[in-house]
């Protein structure tokens, strides 16, 4: 098994080929420098989540939170804020940020949630996997944003209004988890390896790895973005699709591993509350950030225009946060929740991603098309997301009192806890 220090030192070597063909503008063809600026990218992914995971032993762990939410993703950031730019200049441009950012979200609810409570089935053989009443905060703010979501699809566009919009419900957010108490943070892997080192070469470690991964997101993510368009082109494969699947799974493997390694230690409760808080972050700074990219490079205050597929795809993401709302309204993922994310995404994705012909066509004449597909699966989601509501509609309330409850003391819950483990010895 790879050791963190080996872990480490891989992931620096993973950066250098993108930086290296940056500096020096070589070109090796379109489908080696893409793989080699992606390789760059996911690197410094990899750096990334373990100097912010570090970084808890240095600040409070509620700023840390802020921290390492924004950190975690920048990648993702980096690649989806170069095609808002292109767009500006190039509207061609506008409908690949759209792609990756209801990529980067649908991958992380229909993936990325499934996964952690298979390996937590795997590890206790639960059927119900739940959460701490302070993740109520998570939910509502989601809520909030996926609810304000669906008001992009009347417009046609993203705008700076909404940018205004989603960062009010991410600072309000942040505003309150950052008054939580702090703890020891549990790290794991490389990040364990630079926590654990004296305050003197542990900051010099972070600092150091933050620098050289931020160099290398730069160097890469305009080529890497570009990249993706051309290889599209040279395999004959949807431009749209890849920038949409591809860009988002290489930024995000990192998070999805250290969740998943988390999960396989038996804190899958951590591993979802991470991966809740990622999807707040996404569906708010990410979606939000897009107007002000396009809104700079084309030199007005229009919004980032929205077209038929865009609007289907951005209808199909707000459904299915929709659903994962709902989902988690009792503060927990019940194993057949668990199953529906996962097999709602796959039946989509394989039918309007990687086109599968057979339910497309009878007798040569075609009855469902990649569009019927997204806006069937996205009413799918929002049927059930109704059914659950209703059914479990005093779950509603409860999750109101208790984020509420949060909200006026972060700390209380941690209190609770001690006050519990101090009767039970």
């Amino acid at each position: 098994m790879l050791s963190s220090s080996s872990a480490i030192v891989f992931a620096l070597a993973g950066t250098v080929p993108g930086v290296v063909l940056r500096l020096s503008g070589t070109h090796l063809g379109t489908l080696p420098d893409t793989a080699l600026f992606g390789l760059a990218i996911v690197s410094a992914a990899f750096l990334l989540a373990w100097t912010a995971e570090a970084s808890e032993t240095e600040i409070a762990q509620g700023l840390a939170v802020a921290f390492v939410a924004l950190i975690a993703v920048l990648p993702e950031y980096a690649v989806d804020m170069t095609f808002a730019w292109k767009a500006g200049k190039d509207a061609a441009y506008a409908p690949f940020a759209v792609a990756n950012m209801t990529g980067a979200n649908r991958l992380l609810i229909g993936v990325a949630w499934p996964l952690i409570f298979f390996l937590f089935w795997l590890r206790s053989r639960g059927r119900n996997l739940r959460l701490e009443r302070s993740y109520s905060i998570e939910v509502i703010a989601l809520a909030i944003a996926t609810l304000y979501s669906f008001t992009l699809l009347l417009k046609g566009s993203i705008n700076l209004v909404d940018t205004a919009i989603f960062a009010a419900i991410f600072i309000g957010y942040v505003s309150i988890i950052m008054r939580a108490p702090s703890e020891e943070p549990d790290l794991v892997g490389p990040a364990r390896l630079i926590g654990a080192l004296r305050r003197g070469p542990r900051r010099l470690a972070i600092t150091g790895l933050f620098v050289i991964a931020a160099v290398a997101i730069v160097a890469s993510a305009e080529r890497f973005a570009e990249g993706l368009i051309h290889s599209g082109t040279q395999l004959g494969i949807d431009e749209f699709t890849l920038v949409q699947w591809l860009a988002p799974f290489a930024s995000e493997a990192p998070e999805f591993l250290v969740a998943g390694i988390l999960a396989w230690r038996g804190r899958a409760a951590v591993a979802m509350g991470a991966l809740l808080s990622s999807k707040v972050n996404q569906w708010t700074l990410l979606i939000g950030g897009l107007p002000v990219a396009y809104a700079i490079s084309s030199g007005t205050l229009h919004g980032l225009p929205l077209d038929v597929r865009e609007i289907e795809e951005l209808y199909l993401t707000a459904a299915q946060s929709a659903f994962a709302v709902a989902v988690l309204v009792s503060l927990s993922l019940a194993s057949r929740e668990a199953i529906l994310l996962l097999v709602i995404f796959s039946v989509q994705f394989f039918l309007s991603a990687i086109h599968v012909p057979l339910p497309f066509e009878i007798l040569g004449e075609t009855v469902l098309t990649s569009s019927d597909v997204r806006r069937v699966t996205g009413t799918v989601y929002l049927v059930l997301a109704v059914y659950i509501l209703v059914k479990e509609r005093h779950e509603i309330a409860h999750l109101w009192r208790s984020a509420r409850k949060t909200a006026r003391d972060p700390g209380a819950e941690h209190e609770e806890e001690a006050e519990l483990h101090a009767h039970s010895t």
